[in-house]
């Protein structure tokens, strides 16, 4: 395994990242949340570990810790479980949004099957709107054990955070360090934006809880999260390897075991100072494992990681990668000219309010719906520029409709959510069709 010698090696690691023009792949995540369909309660693990037999017979392979099954896999793509057993796909890097798209829509529908099957029933909301923190089912994972314990320590809302949130997460490549610093930095100017057209979490412990995306609330005050205001500069590869190996690490994986390291820095691990791992430096597996750690809107791995969206149901799942491609590979030098513009902080202002007030958010002296629907031409304009099409002729902008009537009804997931749940008490609309 790659030793770690020094901060370059790092460096080079996000180097590697980069892709060729034409190599430019995509890769969706998003998750989900599972009930059992006489109870109303989340699934607990022996339900997950049922859902997961029943997907093997679509190809899916067990990925086991111990004795437990706690993950699927399949052609470049797994299915995970989050600390509550919420139930997520990591996709595969595929190099369209109709390829992404069918992985998804098939993917749902073999998770369909097996709740029918099981009398379970899915919800795509980003925030838990019954189960209260103190009864959320567990996951048997040693990493989520540590998480439990260390979390809270930095993050009023941290727990809540793990054990009752669904997001969406978009992963796109960089072709290189210049091209790198002007996505991360358009995707970090964007967060605002993105929380208030794909709000989707109005509702917690069967009552409104005031915001049009709690999750984001949540996620602002959870530990090693949020928007730190130099992703507002120019990071380059350095910068945000600085910001890592500076990071705390919340545990280190050696000999099967996840090991709590008190406190100490990645930094520390590269110096040999660890007291749990006398003298031994990380390698590449650590490294990674640590970066899966860091949990801010927006994040570097060997690709951008965008993690602003709240999760949503079929009809818009498309809608979110959909928008970012269209800008980040599509249109990216007339959209970064545009928010290049911007304050910082103006930006993390909007990026506070934003969960409460939604597109009405004031940015730049325009409303976050005035720039959501710039944006939208503009992502519009970089799809149908990448002419993509699926066998009907049609290019990947089919899948902004979604956003397009979010931003021309003035009226998100969240605010239809809001005005049903306000005629119907019992909330039994948010549970998807079997």
């Amino acid at each position: 395994m790659e030793q770690i010698n020094s901060k370059q090696d790092l460096i080079n690691y996000f180097e590697k990242g980069c892709k060729k023009e034409n190599q430019l792949s995509i890769g969706v995540e998003h998750e989900k949340f599972i009930f059992d369909n006489s109870t109303n309660q989340r699934a607990n693990f022996k339900t997950i570990s049922k859902i997961f037999n029943f997907l093997e017979q679509f190809g899916w392979k067990t990925i086991k810790e111990k004795d437990y099954v706690i993950g699927l896999s399949r052609e470049g793509q797994s299915i995970t479980l989050e600390p509550g057993n919420q139930i997520e796909l990591s996709g595969a890097k595929l190099n369209s949004i109709h390829l992404n798209c069918s992985e998804s829509y098939k993917y749902l529908d073999e998770l369909r099957k097996a709740c029918k099957k099981l009398n379970l029933k899915m919800m795509s909301v980003s925030f838990d709107p019954f189960t209260k923190l103190e009864n959320a089912p567990q996951t048997p994972k040693q990493r989520y054990e540590i998480m439990t314990k260390e979390m809270p320590k930095d993050g009023k809302l941290s727990l809540h955070m793990m054990y009752q949130t669904c997001g969406t997460q978009i992963n796109l490549d960089y072709i290189s360090e210049k091209d790198f610093i002007k996505k991360f930095k358009l995707s970090s100017f964007l967060t605002p934006i993105s929380i208030a057209i794909f709000a989707n979490s109005p509702i917690i412990e069967n009552r409104l809880s005031g915001y049009l995306s709690y999750r984001s609330k949540v996620w602002q005050n959870t530990s090693r999260a949020g928007l730190p205001n130099f992703f507002l500069e120019d990071m380059d590869f350095e910068k945000y390897t600085d910001f890592v190996i500076n990071m705390p690490l919340l545990f280190v994986f050696k000999n099967s075991k996840h090991l709590d390291a008190e406190g100490k820095k990645f930094k520390d691990f590269m110096d040999g100072k660890l007291s749990i791992l006398k003298n031994i430096k990380p390698n590449i597996v650590d490294f990674n494992n640590h970066l899966a750690t860091i949990f801010t809107e927006v994040r570097l791995k060997k690709y951008i990681e965008i993690r602003s969206l709240d999760t949503c149901e079929w009809d818009c799942h498309c809608g979110g990668p959909a928008f970012y491609v269209g800008l980040l590979y599509g249109n990216l030098n007339e959209a970064f000219d545009i928010i290049n513009k911007w304050k910082p902080s103006e930006v993390l202002n909007a990026y506070i309010d934003a969960p409460k007030k939604g597109l009405n958010t004031v940015l730049n002296n325009k409303t976050l719906l005035e720039w959501g629907k710039i944006f939208l031409n503009l992502s519009k304009k970089g799809l149908e520029k990448r002419s993509i099409k699926n066998d009907s002729g049609k290019d990947e902008s089919i899948f902004l409709r979604n956003v397009e009537s979010i931003l021309t009804n003035n009226k998100t997931k969240s605010e239809i959510t809001i005005e049903k749940f306000e005629k119907d008490k019992s909330l039994e609309f948010l549970y998807e069709k079997i």
